[in-house]
């Protein structure tokens, strides 16, 4: 006897019975009476059936009846498909006594006509006299109500297969439509939302009230939510949220787009719109459903241009579709957006989108959780400190974090291919990722800028002013629960003023290195412009992208040139008294909107419960992690009201260097010059006051060309003529005077 048997079509007259045709050689190998159950393993699944011989006597064929699998709607491919004889095994039969059914109907119509006795009737006519296992499908004949019907739970058995009867107690747990039962098998996968956790359940409670609790709502006059606006910057995870959600609470969650409805004649489009409501409403009829409609600001813009009619007419298509929702309609809408202030404005009543949740930029806590998630799956190595990564990727979203781990690991698969071998994902790849991928907010921010990091060795002297700016900037941004127990207020601004040339833009820089925050510097040059208004509105875009990227260093430098003082006898424009106005706006925080909200609950100004337990949430606290720092050889011609407490709270004089500081200067400018033996650094720092830092550098460029100009191009070193004769063609740019005038600003700064 053969060991495989060629699978054939079921003839017609077996089709719908559950039975199996095979011959008598095999059902005696396989010890089978003729109507037992016999379980048979296909390529891409299973199916149970009954034992028949073949009219034929044949023993090489074997034809299945696919009436009850594991699959719905089993195929088999009979060309050149065999079944090993180890593939079929023949099971022991009990009488059931009760069995748990899920039931799959045509349609939403049928569903809603069939019911009760007469839907029970149908099922267990379809399930007499049929043997069935665990999480079995029976699928019923096409004239039929019933698409299949699932088994749910049924009496504990143990290699053996349940005979459902006429004593068989057939219990229907949940009726569904073929639509909606293919919904659930085709989105299956589970996405995981990490971070979001309170916005995800405030989402699913606004959701679920017109879901399962209406007649509750109903009994209490109350009328469902029938819309949500999701608000949040780009990559942040609206879409990503929406799905999880609809997962969570079972909704069936279709998505509307722009270009899917828009139409090439007059009319069409609202035509789509309401095809794709009605769809919505038929689903809803079969249970809960969710109609997601992404990127609203483009579809629904703000009326009253006349340029816009077929938007216009979209947008009142779309009002009257949301006013005709009934409020026993199982139907929720969801609009998601990155500018709801495009929105037009009867969109966002009560009665439409009666919700509005903002999704800000993720905070420290937000980010660890999303890294950890994204790295889950990754094999890690033990070097790779999430926290450090957390903290390091400021400003980053949910889509930029993804595409740093993705990066990080294709480092690891380039360097597999050079070495043969497949290697973990280690701290270096993620900071090498971390050089390519940058935050998208920072793409087409205004003042955002790299530079090359600068550390504190490199500077020269000023040992007094670097204590002082680490405990005004760094403290205040990395240690902000310290602040908060002592009872204290972080500085808001800081201010340096002192001679030029005396390194403030380059402390400034070192701050912004040692802190690993955001950095964006700002001049007159960006902010000017000859349209009125778009100066202020460029400076009030510049503080939101400051707040949603911090902690963050927004930097004015020449602040005299890009503010000035107010005065009544002054002539022009008036830009610059226009531009002071929005700058102190924006330190005394009128300038928040509640689109820039990162992280819930928001903590503001004064809010100090909690936090001592949530030291992560505390570090990111809306608007108190963006620190101004401004530069200036002015002060005296700045406006009164922006060096008041409260504002630019911390004066800095950064004086010119003393001897001591002059020699260490000059160390550093000629950390990397060849020196010859004769040259002393102590003399030349006696030899040289009133040089500011830049004159001191300027210095040591000039001796080395004096040295390749005296010797050639092949000398080797620079001696000490070649700094006396530098020494002799430069002047300092400090004297007496201008210092003293800076002495007499003690009236109202603090002198150094």
């Amino acid at each position: 006897m053969d060991t495989v048997l060629k699978l054939l079509p079921l003839n017609h007259e077996d089709q719908g019975t559950q039975r199996c045709r095979l011959g008598h050689k095999v059902m005696s190998y396989l010890r089978v009476k003729i109507g037992f159950p016999l379980l048979i393993s296909l390529p891409n699944g299973s199916c149970l059936c009954t034992a028949w011989p073949r009219r034929d006597l044949s023993d090489a064929f074997l034809q299945v009846d696919l009436m009850c699998s594991t699959l719905p709607k089993l195929m088999v491919d009979y060309k050149d498909n065999i079944v090993s004889l180890n593939q079929l095994r023949s099971l022991n039969s009990i009488k059931l006594k009760r069995v748990t059914v899920k039931v799959v109907l045509k349609n939403v119509e049928v569903k809603l006509s069939v019911s009760g006795p007469t839907l029970q009737e149908v099922v267990r006519d379809l399930l007499r006299n049929v043997y069935v296992l665990p999480d079995y499908l029976i699928t019923a004949t096409e004239d039929s109500p019933v698409v299949n019907v699932e088994i749910l739970d049924m009496d504990p058995i143990i290699g053996a297969a349940g005979l459902i009867t006429a004593k068989t107690n057939v219990h229907i747990k949940e009726t569904m439509s073929l639509e909606w039962y293919t919904y659930i098998l085709d989105n299956a996968p589970h996405c995981q939302v990490a971070g979001m956790d309170e916005v995800c359940t405030s989402l699913s409670e606004i959701i679920n009230l017109p879901f399962h609790f209406s007649e509750t709502i109903t009994k209490l006059g109350l009328a469902c939510p029938k819309g949500l606006l999701l608000a949040g910057p780009p990559g942040v995870g609206k879409t990503l949220l929406v799905k999880a959600v609809a997962r969570q609470v079972g909704a069936y969650l279709i998505n509307l787009s722009g270009p899917s409805i828009h139409g090439s004649r007059p009319g069409e489009s609202e035509e789509n719109l309401r095809k794709i409501f009605e769809k919505a409403r038929d689903v809803s009829r079969g249970g809960p459903c969710i109609l997601f409609i992404d990127e609203i600001d483009s579809l629904c813009p703000k009326r009253g241009n006349s340029n816009n009619a077929p938007e216009n007419r979209i947008v009142a298509q779309l009002l009257t579709l949301m006013d005709g929702i009934h409020s026993d309609n199982k139907m929720v809408i969801v609009a998601a957006t990155n500018q709801p202030d495009a929105i037009d404005s009867a969109l966002r009543r009560p009665g439409r989108f009666d919700r509005e949740i903002i999704i800000g930029t993720p905070t420290l806590s937000q980010r660890r959780a999303i890294l950890e998630v994204l790295t889950s799956n990754m094999p890690i190595s033990s070097d790779v400190n999430i926290a450090a990564l957390a903290d390091m990727t400021v400003g980053y979203v949910g889509a930029d974090l993804t595409a740093l781990c993705k990066d990080a690991a294709m480092q690891v698969v380039l360097d597999a291919h050079q070495d043969n071998q497949v290697n973990l994902v280690s701290r270096g790849h993620f900071y090498e990722a971390f050089k390519k991928i940058r935050p998208a907010s920072a793409r087409s921010a205004i003042g955002q800028v790299e530079f090359k990091p600068i550390y504190w060795e490199q500077i020269g002297g000023l040992e007094d002013i670097k204590l002082l700016l680490k405990q005004s900037i760094k403290w205040p941004l990395k240690y902000p629960e310290a602040f908060l127990r002592m009872g204290l207020t972080p500085p808001k601004g800081v201010l340096l003023y002192g001679p030029p040339g005396c390194a403030k833009t380059t402390l400034v820089k070192a701050v912004a290195t040692s802190c690993h925050c955001s950095f964006f510097s700002v001049s007159g040059a960006d902010l000017f412009s000859p349209y009125v208004g778009d100066s202020e509105k460029t400076l009030a875009q510049l503080f939101r992208q400051a707040r949603a990227s911090t902690p963050a260093i927004v930097f004015l430098d020449e602040i005299d040139a890009i503010v000035g003082c107010r005065s009544e006898c002054r002539t022009g424009s008036g830009v610059q008294e226009r531009i002071l106005s929005v700058l102190l706006n924006e330190l005394d925080g009128v300038g928040f909107k509640t689109t820039e909200r990162r992280g819930c609950p928001v903590l503001l100004e004064g809010d100090r419960h909690h936090c001592y337990d949530d030291k992560l949430e505390f570090k990111e606290v809306v608007n108190k992690l963006v620190m101004i720092v401004a530069a200036t050889n002015r002060p005296d011609v700045l406006d009164d009201a922006l060096l008041r407490p409260g504002r630019l709270d911390k004066l800095l004089y950064i004086p010119p260097p003393d001897e001591k500081a002059r020699l260490s200067i000059l160390q550093i400018c000629t950390s990397s010059v060849p020196l010859d033996g004769d040259v002393c650094l102590e003399s030349l720092a006696e030899a040289t006051p009133f040089y500011s830092g830049a004159d001191l550098q300027n210095l040591c460029k000039e001796a080395a060309l004096v040295a390749l100009h005296v010797s050639g191009p092949q000398t080797t070193c620079v001696k000490q003529e070649h700094f006396q004769q530098a020494l002799a063609s430069l002047t300092p740019s400090l004297n007496a005077t201008d210092l003293l005038a800076y002495k007499k600003l003690c009236g109202y700064t603090e002198i150094v």
